[in-house]
């Protein structure tokens, strides 16, 4: 059985569990998980006999390219994908069948339902998430191969970095290089910050010169077949002020407890825990604004969920960021992001890029 018909498998057996007859597959992701498949507009019932891809005519050649086990249901022109849905299960006639409702609209909710003769739709929760949680080994070399483009990408575009760029400059720079050094673009929108607009979590870039203050936040992530990584860097770009200083070994800090704290069997919540101790000793804990980390996958943003109260305990082949943040207002904010893989051991920082305070001054 080759990895998808494996991942299949134990889709099965949390159904069976569900007591559901099948899946309705409606998010494109687990549907690329689960098949293989990349394109978009795409849907997969998955059943105990059955896995059939249901799709429309410009994605056909595609299905047999990259996944030609699978059935193929093809929407005539006039059919929504919900309306062949339902033909299909009416077909099988099952009793059950669970969906999706994060990844179905109302709408298409709706046709399938009306469409629907003898069958009941179970709303799921994380059926296809939680399998995606644990990462499998190619998904690892994955990982590991969008963190090394993201760092190549990083060093060239601070090589380049002058006074008079703006925010979006580097953003262009760093979109450019992740290309050029063969990535299938950037995980997410970067963000780019100066000064007082790295106090913002979720900046977005925009005509501040780089010359306008001393601190440069930069959240950027590559793509590789097709996973994500996540990284944040904060630079020093002119001098260095005591606050900053003292705010950045603290985050560093924070960031070290919370990566020795990661080992299988360990909850969630501890770890983030772990950083918010060391920042509350540092006086700093109220300038932590969220959670620390999250998992990373085919999505910049995956289970688990590193975060306060997280019961969900750490297993080996998770791969999640930690990521402890300090924000002052209208002055400027620090975050230090890695990704790390949970090993049977512990943990294993995927990234390398330099973090101590004298490694990110980086003046003109």
């Amino acid at each position: 059985m080759d990895l998808f018909g494996v991942r299949q498998t134990r889709v099965l057996k949390t159904l069976r569990r569900l007591r559901l007859d099948a899946l309705l597959v409606s998010d494109p992701v687990n549907v690329r998980y689960l098949t293989g498949f990349t394109g978009s507009d795409s849907w997969l019932l998955l059943t105990s006999e059955h896995c059939i891809a249901l799709t429309d005519g410009r994605y056909t050649t595609q299905f047999r390219q990259q996944c030609a086990e699978l059935e193929l249901e093809v929407r005539s022109s006039g059919t929504s994908l919900a309306q062949t849905a339902a033909r299909v299960i009416n077909k099988l006639r099952l009793r059950s069948v669970g969906y999706e409702p994060q990844a179905l609209s109302v709408k298409d909710f709706a046709q399938l339902q009306q469409e629907l003769r003898s069958t009941e739709p179970v709303a799921t929760t994380a059926v296809v998430e939680n399998l995606r949680a644990r990462k499998e080994p190619p998904e690892i070399n994955a990982l590991r191969q969008a963190v090394q483009v993201a760092q190549r990408a990083f060093e060239a575009t601070v090589a380049l970095l002058q006074p008079h760029w703006t925010e979006m400059q580097v953003v262009g720079e760093l979109e450019y290089a992740v290309r050029r050094l063969g990535g299938e673009g950037c995980s997410f929108d970067p963000i780019v910050a100066v000064g007082p607009q790295a106090a913002l979590p979720h900046a977005t870039p925009g005509s501040t010169r780089l010359d306008a203050s001393s601190v440069l936040l930069v959240d950027w992530g590559a793509v590789w077949e097709g996973y994500r990584s996540d990284l944040t860097r904060t630079l020093v770009t002119g001098r260095v002020l005591r606050k900053f200083a003292r705010a950045y070994e603290a985050v560093l800090r924070a960031q070290q407890a919370a990566i020795e704290a990661i080992a299988p069997g360990v909850p969630c919540g501890e770890v983030h825990e772990a950083a918010c101790r060391v920042l509350e000793q540092a006086g700093l804990l109220r300038r932590f604004t969220h959670s620390l980390g999250h998992g990373l996958g085919l999505r910049v943003h995956e289970l688990p969920r590193l975060a306060v109260d997280e019961n969900t305990l750490l297993e080996s082949g998770m791969v999640v960021t930690v990521e402890p943040g300090v924000y002052f207002p209208d002055q400027f904010g620090i975050r230090i992001e890695d990704d790390v893989l949970v090993t049977p051991q512990g943990a294993e920082v995927l990234s390398s890029l330099p973090k101590q305070l004298d490694a990110v001054i980086r003046k003109f």
